[in-house]
């Protein structure tokens, strides 16, 4: 039994030092412990993008320059293009709907994600540039960066 409850924390323990956790939590990519965001619900329309300017945490600037999230419109437009995709080939090669159809489930999977869209293109682009530091907080405390 302690084998296991081992193993469980060791798995825990990799997922979340990973950059992965930080793009699928919207955590700090330093520390991982920090909410980028300010708003945790995604579909608040007029607060989805609204970020903290500093993680709690760690004390890590997220905008690490003006404009600095430009870029992940780049990421957006892949991130789209991968749901698109993957609805197509739901709805048109396994369930086998008309194109017409096919094309309207692709519209509507795009307007009911497009929320997450924005904040998973900006997770993982500022996990580009910011890399997981297990001592993050630590160091902040003690005033080192």
């Amino acid at each position: 039994m302690l084998i296991f409850a081992m193993q469980k924390k060791l798995r825990m323990q990799f997922i979340i030092s990973s950059k992965l956790y930080s793009i699928l939590t919207g955590t700090c990519p330093v520390c991982h412990r920090g909410e980028m965001y300010v708003e945790k619900n995604p579909y608040r329309l007029s607060k989805t993008l609204k970020m903290h300017d500093r993680c709690s945490q760690c004390d890590t600037k997220f905008k690490m320059e003006p404009s600095f999230f430009y870029g992940a419109m780049y990421v957006s437009y892949a991130v789209g293009v991968a749901i698109a995709v993957a609805t197509f080939v739901i709805v048109f090669l396994l369930l086998g709907w008309d194109r017409h159809y096919t094309f309207f489930a692709i519209i509507f999977a795009l307007t009911i994600t497009f929320p997450i869209l924005l904040r998973v293109s900006r997770n993982i682009w500022i996990n580009f540039f910011m890399h997981y530091d297990k001592h993050a907080i630590e160091k902040s405390k003690n005033g080192n960066s």
